[in-house]
Order: structure tokens, then C-alpha cells, then sequence
């Protein structure tokens, strides 16, 4: 059993930065991902990490702007989010999966926080 929580989403101008958490407890999984959804917009990727920080992985959309980390006891992800742009508004999750074919399977489901950005 595994919960998520995520924090640290608001409203930015573009350009702007934010740092998202995701706080886990319960039952580890092996790697985290986030993940985002705009409105009237399918699901998609947005980065992930193996537990250890061995591996990780971006969509092309945020390679270079976005950066996925974690604490040292892995109980905390982070998303550090540069150079924001309008369309990186979405309400953004947090999971917790297995790590396979190179990337993060998710099994587990934050509620999500709410990142937009202005022009």
C-alpha cells in the first residue's frame, strides 16, 4: 500500500519556476514518474526516476526546463520546473510503480496539484 500527496502548485507568469513534492508513504515502490493532464488534453509523461537515482527519464517537451529528483531516504520526489510556458499548464500527479522497459509503470495515484501559467 502506497500514498501519494502532492504540493507546490499555484499560478506563474511564464518564465517562471515551481518546485512540486510528492510525499510517499506506506509500502515502497522502486521508481516514481510524474505525469500531467491540460484540459480537453490526453494524460502524458512528464518525467520519472528509479529509486536510487541511477536512471531517469523527460518528455521531449520539458528536456532541458524540467528536472526530477529525490531525497536521499527516497520518501520525497521532486519535480523542479524552469522556464515555464503556458502550456505546461495542467493538473500534474505524482505515482509510484515498477520500473520497467526503461521507464516508471505506476500503480499507485496522487490526487494532483493544479500548475498555471500566465502569458
Amino acid at each position: 500500500q502506497v500514498q501519494l500527496m502532492e504540493s507546490g502548485g499555484g499560478s506563474v507568469q511564464a518564465g517562471g519556476s515551481l518546485r512540486l513534492s510528492c510525499a510517499a508513504s506506506g509500502y515502497s515502490r522502486n521508481c516514481k514518474a510524474w505525469f500531467r493532464q491540460a484540459p480537453g488534453k490526453e494524460r502524458e509523461v512528464v518525467g520519472g526516476i528509479l529509486t536510487g537515482g541511477l536512471n531517469t527519464y523527460y518528455a521531449n517537451s520539458v528536456i532541458g526546463r524540467f528536472t526530477v529528483s529525490q531525497d536521499v531516504a527516497g520518501k520525497t520526489v521532486y519535480l523542479q520546473m524552469n522556464s515555464l510556458k503556458p502550456e505546461d499548464t495542467a493538473m500534474y500527479y505524482c505515482t509510484a510503480g515498477f520500473w520497467y522497459g526503461g521507464s516508471c509503470q505506476p500503480d499507485y495515484w496522487g490526487q494532483g496539484t493544479q500548475v498555471t501559467v500566465s502569458s
